[in-house]
């Protein structure tokens, strides 16, 4: 009896991702240490304090497309509605809209995109990456149109108390930033790994077709999922807006490949239905420390970039791998 309980436990902590969260963690870790003997500017309070502000918006980020790869899909959209919040917020507070109202409307058109993303991919049925690919194009023709395309759109004074609010300002010695991405992890985590709604998006990415017949609105679910993936890329672009004071079109880029990143370093499987957003902090975390310790040690930004490339691949081979095996031990 207590090896059959010691199996379905482990079997559990393998299902949910925790293994893999602890092996990111510890490759967190490992990194510190070595960029922390590599250069005493790396470990400097200042930097320290920096390091986390990097790593907000990736966490941010990568929690939205975490629901998103849980559900089995994929969401490259997602960088582009950072881009098109970002120019559009931007410019509506330029021409002197409250920033209140400007982050309203900015919302409205990022859960525009999101939704537009669940109908597509649940009831179209249309493959998430060719929907995706498709509401990317539009969302960067927005943020170019939105401006009548010039590139920036500057927010200047009147939106101060905004800039402080999303990444200047900080409490307790920690940007604003941060705790703003600790929020939404705290909720997020909470409606993922507590409500119904989350174990829809796990059965959903587990097997869908069986899902579907044990009574779970697919068509919900992934709607859903989408539209957290559009909120979070909504709040990124407002801390992106924060920290330069304004508007690009061109702000975003590539993100979808951060949160993509963030997500399989921390155990979130492409194939759906394995993960948790512990592994979200994780895997922004080894990508923010990436990023920051390289530029210290002097790394151009081209080995950078191979560096974390390298990683991702390699993090979605094991993930391949492992549930290739878990299947023929399934079926063995």
């Amino acid at each position: 009896m207590k090896e059959k309980k010691t199996n379905r436990v482990h079997g559990l902590l393998a299902a949910r991702g925790v293994r893999s969260v602890f092996t990111a963690a510890i490759g967190f870790l490992v990194l510190f240490v070595i960029f922390a003997v590599a250069s005493p500017k790396f470990r400097t309070a200042g930097n320290l304090q920096n390091l986390l502000r990097q790593i907000a918006p990736t966490l941010i980020i990568g929690i939205g497309q975490g629901f998103v790869l849980i559900t089995g899909n994929i969401d490259l959209s997602i960088g582009s509605v950072v881009g098109m919040s970002c120019m559009t917020a931007g410019t509506l507070m330029n021409r002197g809209m409250s920033p209140v109202l400007a982050c309203l409307i900015t919302l409205a058109m990022a859960l525009a995109v999101g939704f537009a993303n669940g109908v597509l991919v649940a009831k179209v049925k249309l493959p998430s990456f060719i929907a995706t690919l498709g509401t990317m194009t539009l969302a960067r023709g927005l943020a170019q149109l939105v401006n009548n395309n010039p590139n920036t759109a500057f927010i200047g004074q009147v939106a101060q108390g905004f800039r402080n609010l999303f990444y200047y300002g900080s409490f307790l010695k920690i940007y604003n930033a941060v705790w703003i991405a600790v929020i939404l992890w705290v909720v997020f985590n909470f409606l993922l790994s507590k409500t119904r709604i989350g174990r829809h998006i796990y059965a959903v990415g587990s097997n869908l077709d069986a899902a579907s017949l044990s009574g779970v609105n697919s068509y919900h679910t992934i709607l859903v999922s989408y539209m957290v993936s559009s909120f979070c890329a909504f709040a990124t672009g407002l801390i992106l807006l924060a920290s330069a004071g304004m508007g690009t079109m061109d702000a975003g880029g590539t993100y979808e490949m951060y949160a993509v990143a963030a997500c399989v370093i921390g155990g979130i499987s492409t194939l759906g239905g394995t993960g948790i957003l512990a592994g979200v902090i994780a895997g922004a975390g080894i990508w923010g420390i990436l990023q920051n310790g390289l530029q210290f040690v002097g790394a151009p930004v081209a080995l950078r970039n191979i560096v974390i490339g390298i990683i991702v691949i390699l993090a979605v081979m094991m993930d391949v791998v492992s549930r290739t095996g878990r299947k023929k031990t399934k079926r063995s």
